[in-house]
């Protein structure tokens, strides 16, 4: 069986993000891009099964340019076989089902068995293409997982289910997982993985040779323009006895912050 990871390049966690003149993306002349945070965990798990003899292969399944490369290299050094990069001009401006749909066409190309991917992508801290590429393939899926067993054809997940619950769930394989923070520590790369990653294949493949259209992905939804957040107002500081600052403070949530 092999095991694929969708991986996607993002701007460090630590960048400042400035938005560009005509608001359509962020200024990257100085940006530090990194693997998404939440991938690493995907892939780390991967690498894992792997070794626990549940597959054969890592894979690592990606949409972008050749400016992504490095961070491939990167993650071929932390145990991922090889890379298959999807790079199409139709693919500018897709959004999240059109990227599904390319990563889910790999996907079925590969052969894939069982598909890791991070939880949420940190840059527009969105999550939905996980579940669609499962929902394409007609494959069962589980999110937010912080512990994984696969035994055979099956699978015993356990994922967090809001307030500190757990849910344990199970299920056959073939199966997309969406990885979360505690599921494992991924590791540190070494000077032999980082020379032998060199020698990895990156083999870059377009929408024709994934038997799909322009049209297919075109974007169903088109983000018009993109601005920061607006500047936090100035604090205000309540002065005079307790009962009168609360009355005060119990104001302001209600007729001012609205919260309450």
């Amino acid at each position: 069986m092999k095991i694929g990871v969708c991986l996607k390049q993002v701007p460090a966690t630590d960048t400042r993000v400035i938005i560009n003149p005509t608001a359509t993306g962020i200024v990257t002349n100085d940006v530090k891009w990194e693997i998404n945070p939440y991938d690493e965990y995907a892939l780390e798990e991967a690498a894992r099964q792997k070794t626990a003899g549940k597959g054969t292969e890592v894979v690592i399944l990606t949409v972008g340019g050749a400016q992504t490369e490095q961070r491939l290299r990167d993650a071929l050094a932390k145990g991922a076989d090889r890379v298959v990069r999807i790079e199409d001009a139709a693919l500018d401006g897709s959004d999240a089902l059109g990227y599904a749909r390319a990563l889910a066409a790999a996907a079925k190309a590969e052969d894939i068995g069982v598909l890791f991917c991070g939880r949420q992508a940190v840059d527009g801290d969105n999550g939905a293409v996980p579940a669609m590429i499962a929902e394409i393939l007609g494959w069962s899926q589980v999110t937010w997982i912080d512990k994984l067993g696969i035994e055979g054809t099956s699978f015993t997940a356990n994922r967090a289910a809001g307030g500190g619950a757990k849910e344990v769930v199970t299920g056959s394989l073939p199966a997309v997982f969406t990885c979360d923070k505690g599921l494992n520590e991924p590791r540190m790369t070494k000077l032999p993985d980082i020379m032998a990653a060199k020698k990895k294949p990156i083999v870059v493949k377009n929408l024709d040779a994934l038997g799909l259209s322009a049209a297919s992905v075109a974007p169903v939804v088109v983000e018009d323009a993109m601005s920061l957040p607006p500047a936090r107002p100035a604090g205000r500081k309540l002065t005079g006895d307790a009962p009168s600052v609360a009355r005060e403070l119990v104001r302001l949530l209600r007729e001012e912050a609205k919260v309450i």
